[in-house]
C-alpha cells in the first residue's frame, strides 16, 4: 500500500523524467556512435577536430566565464538591495522580475531593434552623452557581448528572487550580534551574509550555468553564430549540424560532449563552494 502511494505521487515525475531526459540522452548516445560502417568513435574525432566546432567551445568558455559571475554578482546586488527595508522596495521587486515573465525571444527581438546601429534606441541614448554610436550585434568585438546584455537583462531577475529568498532565512540575531562586536556593513556581509547563503549561491550558480551552455533564442534569431562566428555558442553549432547540415550522428555526439562539459562545470562548482 506504502509503495503505491509513493509510486502515485512520484509517477507522473518519474515518467517525465524517463520521456524527457532519459531516453534521449540514451538515443543521443547512441546515435552519436553510429558510423557509416557500423558503431565507433568516428563523430566524436570528426566533431573534436571540427575547427567550426572548437571555435564554438571557445566562444562558449569565454561566454560562461563572463556571464556567470556577472549574473551572480548582479543579481546578488539587487537581492542586496530589494532586501532593505526601504520604500518601494515591492516595486522595485516586481520591476527586476518583470523582464523574466517575457520569453527569450521576444526579449531578443526587442533588444535587436534597440541595438540597430543605424536607428536603435540605444546609440540613440548614447549620443546624447556625446558618445559616438556602437555597432553591437554587427560587430566581432562587441557581438557577444550584446547577447550576454540580453541574456542578462532577460535572466537576473530570476535569480534574484532566490537570493532574496536566501538572504530573508538567515536569522537576524546574527547581524545584531555582529554589530554589537563592532562589525561594519562590509564585514558583515564577508562574515554572515555570504557564508550564510552559500548553499542558495551554489544552486543559482549551477542552475545558472547549465540554463547559460543551453541559451539559443538570441544567437539564432539575432545573429546566426556572426559575424565571422563570434556568437557561435557551442549549443547553435549543434544545431547547425543536426538541422542546417543534416548530420544527426554528428550532433548527437556534440550532445553527448555538450552534457559532459556541463557536468565537469557543475562538479567544478560543487567542489569549490562545498560546505565545511
Amino acid at each position: 500500500m506504502l509503495l503505491a502511494t509513493v509510486l502515485g505521487f512520484l509517477g507522473p515525475a518519474l515518467l517525465t523524467l524517463l520521456a524527457f531526459r532519459i531516453i534521449p540522452t540514451a538515443v543521443a548516445v547512441f546515435e552519436s556512435l553510429q558510423t557509416r560502417t557500423g558503431f565507433g568513435l568516428d563523430n566524436y574525432i570528426d566533431v573534436a577536430t571540427s575547427p567550426t566546432f572548437l571555435n564554438s567551445v571557445g566562444v562558449t568558455l569565454l561566454y560562461s566565464l563572463i556571464i556567470n559571475p556577472a549574473q551572480i554578482v548582479i543579481a546578488l546586488a539587487l537581492a542586496l538591495l530589494l532586501d532593505q527595508a526601504v520604500p518601494g522596495r515591492t516595486l522595485g521587486r516586481i520591476g527586476v522580475f518583470l523582464p523574466v515573465a517575457a520569453p527569450l525571444a521576444v526579449a531578443s527581438l526587442v533588444w535587436g531593434i534597440a541595438m540597430r546601429p543605424s536607428d536603435g534606441a540605444l546609440n540613440a541614448i548614447l549620443a546624447f552623452a556625446s558618445i559616438p554610436p556602437q555597432p553591437w550585434l554587427t560587430s566581432t568585438s562587441q557581438s557577444l557581448l550584446s547577447i550576454m546584455i540580453i541574456v542578462t537583462w532577460a535572466g537576473v531577475g530570476y535569480w534574484t528572487v532566490f537570493l532574496i529568498a536566501g538572504l530573508r532565512e538567515i536569522p537576524r540575531e546574527l547581524y545584531e550580534a555582529a554589530t554589537i562586536d563592532g562589525a561594519g556593513w562590509w564585514r558583515c556581509l564577508y562574515s554572515v551574509t555570504l557564508p550564510m547563503l552559500r548553499r542558495t549561491i551554489l544552486f543559482v550558480l549551477v542552475a545558472n550555468t547549465v540554463g547559460n551552455f543551453l541559451v539559443f533564442a538570441p544567437v539564432q534569431i539575432l545573429t546566426r553564430g556572426g559575424p565571422q562566428g563570434s556568437t557561435n555558442l557551442f549549443i547553435h553549432e549543434i544545431y547547425q549540424m543536426g538541422f542546417a547540415f543534416a548530420d544527426m550522428p554528428a550532433a548527437s555526439a556534440g550532445v553527448v560532449l555538450l552534457l559532459a562539459c556541463m557536468l565537469l562545470c557543475v562538479a567544478l562548482q560543487f567542489r569549490l563552494l562545498r560546505g565545511q
